[in-house]
């Protein structure tokens, strides 16, 4: 069985069409749960989450590896599916993850992303290519969908509660050491992709785009809230 969880804070724009191809790529997988924690919203993301059909989780503190891991707490699957609210997945990825999950060895893995376009400004085609490179190069994996066997998820403990951004890389991180360590290996889907919004590159600027989102920057930062105001306190929705 898997569990499908999504984390959402005020989403009521794009949650409806992030659920709504949810439900339809799960069409035809034997079991399976879908899961929204809403993160104390202000909008209708909680009724746009229940009229889909989700069980509605809510965690009242605003860090994103605390929502997700409020979100794996009540899963009742053997596999948990992490998809970010902004994110659109096509049919067919619940199968590549399912035949992923069926080999024992695999411990998780993610799956490729694509920017929602057309892009609005000239140099967001570049960052997103020299992004996906760097991804590959550093296995940064991000969490717009990353997968994990669920008994390797609380042996990890999930998702580090003292990082604010790039949780997700640091989960895959872990996650993939711990295969290595037992002979097992993570997998990369890189087909079909999935759509993730745009929105945070369309708002911010080329530099400060290049800033927040370097390696080095995430790294120095990652466990500092109050230097993720965008992410947090500035959300752009």
């Amino acid at each position: 069985m898997i569990s499908v969880i999504v984390p959402a804070y005020n989403e009521e724009k794009l949650l409806p069409a992030t659920l709504a191809a949810i439900n339809s790529a799960l069409v035809g997988v034997a079991g399976r749960e879908l899961i929204v924690v809403d993160n104390e919203s202000t909008d209708r993301t909680r009724e746009i989450a229940e009229a889909a059909g989700a069980r509605v989780v809510t965690e009242s503190v605003h860090n994103i590896s605390r929502v997700r891991n409020a979100g794996a707490e009540t899963a009742t699957g053997d596999v948990l599916i992490f998809i970010d609210a902004d994110t659109v997945v096509r049919q067919g990825v619940f199968e590549k993850i399912e035949d992923a999950m069926a080999v024992l060895k695999c411990f998780g893995g993610s799956v490729a992303v694509e920017y929602e376009g057309p892009y609005t400004r000239s140099w967001m085609g570049f960052f997103v290519r020299l992004y996906i490179v760097l991804g590959k190069f550093t296995k940064m994996r991000q969490g717009a969908l990353q997968y994990c066997r669920a008994d390797i998820f609380r042996e990890l403990s999930g998702y580090d509660e003292t990082i604010y951004v790039g949780e997700d890389i640091e989960f895959h991180w872990r996650v993939d050491k711990l295969a290595r360590q037992r002979g097992g290996h993570t997998t990369f889907i890189e087909g079909p992709l999935v759509v993730t919004s745009s929105r945070r590159l369309n708002q911010m600027g080329l530099i400060r785009m290049l800033f927040f989102t370097h390696p080095i920057t995430i790294f120095l930062a990652w466990r500092t809230r109050s230097f993720w105001k965008d992410w947090y306190e500035r959300a752009i929705r």
